[in-house]
């Protein structure tokens, strides 16, 4: 009688200890499941940040272009014989009393800004009495991934790759803020001194990063699944 309930004790042992470790099992699944789609998450909010980032860094290099003046098309430029680079293409349409190509200028506040997720996002924007905000530039509609796309393909990366990097987006506005007084260091200073104070443009750069729904059309920004939005001040000499 003893060993049958002693058999009997061992068996509904067993089948508690089973349930106990299946149900420890099943949890270390969900803990593991859950650890790698946080994983996922903070991936796609570290590459959204680098996006915005990268949305500053196209936001200066479009302000440098546009006050250096844009370089002459070789293609279309009608140059002479003995002009056989870029170099003396610039020099042929430099103006005698400018050292700049023609073209350039000082980015203004010129045209308002458009109604987008990401201008939508900063409550420090200046408004006029009819709502408008004025920028020197807005550009939307930028795909990070169509930009890496040559060095995913070089690279031999899979489709399911290049169409993930294509869900990120950037875009960029910047607004002149005035004159303001920078410090270059320099070499031709005198030994007692060793910066030189000078006027510059300033501008706040505002720049953001998406990361759309799976699905969405390339020319879609609305409704992002990740928004990241960055600014920063830069002066400019000019």
């Amino acid at each position: 009688m003893n060993k049958n309930n002693q058999k009997g004790f061992t068996l509904i042992l067993s089948l508690v200890l089973l349930l106990v470790m299946s149900l420890m099992g099943g949890s270390l699944i969900v803990i593991s499941s859950s650890d790698h789609q946080s994983n996922n998450t903070s991936d796609e909010y570290q590459q959204t940040f680098y996006v915005a980032e990268h949305a500053l860094i196209e936001a200066e290099k479009y302000l440098i272009n546009q006050m250096i003046g844009p370089w002459p098309d070789t293609a279309t430029s009608t140059s002479t014989g003995t002009e056989a680079s870029a170099v003396s293409e610039v020099a042929r349409n430099t103006d005698a009393s400018s050292p700049w190509p023609n073209g350039r200028g000082i980015p203004t506040n010129i045209i308002n800004v458009s109604s987008t997720p990401c201008s939508n996002s900063f409550r420090n924007l200046l408004k006029d009495e009819d709502g408008n905000t004025l920028v020197a530039v807005h550009q939307t509609l930028w795909n990070f991934g169509e930009l890496i796309e040559p060095i995913l393909t070089a690279e031999i990366a899979p489709d399911k790759e290049i169409e993930h990097m294509k869900r990120y987006r950037w875009e960029f506005f910047a607004i002149n803020v005035g004159r303001s007084t920078f410090k270059g260091a320099g070499t031709s200073l005198k030994k007692t001194s060793t910066n030189a104070q000078r006027q510059g443009n300033a501008y706040r750069l505002y720049g953001c990063g998406f990361l759309m729904p799976k699905g969405t059309a390339l020319t879609d920004i609305n409704d992002p699944e990740i928004l990241i939005p960055l600014e920063t001040l830069v002066i400019l000499s000019g």
